[in-house]
């Protein structure tokens, strides 16, 4: 049977799809979300079959990856139940199923995860000193997220280092984090912060480009352009020095929009065709209206039509105020 496809006005094929299947998260990144963050009723979450079934609904129309994030996806109860129901559409349209972490729940979870049919996951870590790591998480334990990623490692995953670059906070350990992950056989995914909700920090001090931190690198590694892609955003380098691979992200400097074929669904079913616009489309509506998908699948298909060229992110130095009004939590990593 042909599977449908989903084409924005773009001519881009949507294969992607990012799920949050919950705001919660047991950090306060400095660059995520406020230290006093208010969280959303549980009640206004989708249920763990709502999720499924929507998940579902975009396997049929084509999506090949399926991403779960949060917040941090692990602390939502019974997540395993989803995983393993999900896991049914590998191999039958969906070639990945895998997660974003940061670490915290890993040693607990990591081979269920590998169990769940999971082959790789992102861990995002921001610094290896325990003390800045507590600084920037405002409550993290570096050394419980090591262990986490130690035991994901024993498990049999792949795993990708995610790290936000932060001007005056972890510039300096870049070159420690590229030797630290290459080492481990990890690959390393260097981020720029986005200007996303209201964190009770100066994202104007936070930011740092990676077109900065590149040449700064490029002082001491050999940096070979390699055609390698995860399928998402970033673009890779090999560090001839390692031999590991090395990604950057850059939604400020340089955006990655042209060639987008993701778009984002939150715990509360709310659909975000890019996510530096406030644009957005209610799937639970549809989802709940009927036991038939037809509506749903309505919804889906004119929300693609509307996915725009780009992304609006920009740091407002003048104002310093987010471009997104939305936490990052709240959209999903």
């Amino acid at each position: 049977m042909m599977r449908e496809t989903m084409i924005d006005p773009f001519g881009r094929h949507i294969t992607y799809l990012r799920v949050s299947v919950t705001d919660r998260c047991d950090f306060r990144c400095i660059y995520c979300m406020s230290e006093a963050m208010t969280f959303l009723p549980r009640q206004d979450l989708l249920s763990l079959e709502e999720l499924d079934r929507l998940a579902s609904a975009f396997i049929a129309k084509g999506v090949r990856k399926l991403r779960l994030t949060g917040g941090e996806p692990l602390v939502r109860r019974n997540i395993l139940w989803l995983l393993k129901s999900l896991s049914r559409h590998l191999g039958q349209g969906l070639d990945e199923l895998t997660l974003t972490t940061n670490g915290s729940q890993l040693a607990r979870y990591a081979e269920a995860l590998a169990d769940c049919g999971i082959a790789r996951i992102n861990v995002s870590l921001d610094t290896l000193d325990a003390d800045k790591f507590r600084a920037i998480t405002r409550r993290g334990d570096l050394g419980e997220v090591m262990g986490g990623i130690e035991a994901a490692h024993r498990a049999g995953l792949k795993i990708k280092i995610n790290t936000v670059a932060l001007r005056d906070l972890n510039e300096d350990e870049i070159e420690d984090l590229i030797g630290w992950s290459h080492g481990n056989g990890f690959d390393l995914t260097l981020i720029e912060t986005m200007p996303m909700g209201e964190v009770g920090a100066d994202r104007t001090e936070q930011y740092v480009p990676l077109s900065l931190v590149r040449a700064r690198l490029e002082q001491r590694f050999t940096l070979d352009d390699v055609p390698y892609r995860s399928g998402g955003p970033a673009r890779y380098v090999q560090v001839r020095e390692t031999g590991g691979r090395l990604g950057f992200i850059t939604p400020m400097t340089h955006n990655f929009c042209e060639a987008c074929n993701r778009v984002r669904v939150t715990c509360t079913g709310t659909l975000y065709m890019c996510l530096g616009q406030e644009d957005a489309a209610d799937l639970r509506a549809p989802l709940r209206a009927s036991k038939d998908n037809a509506l749903l699948h309505a919804a889906i298909d004119d929300a693609i039509a509307r996915k725009p060229k780009g992304h609006d992110f920009v740091i407002d130095r003048q104002h310093r105020t987010p471009t997104v009004a939305r936490f990052m939590s709240v959209t999903g990593g």
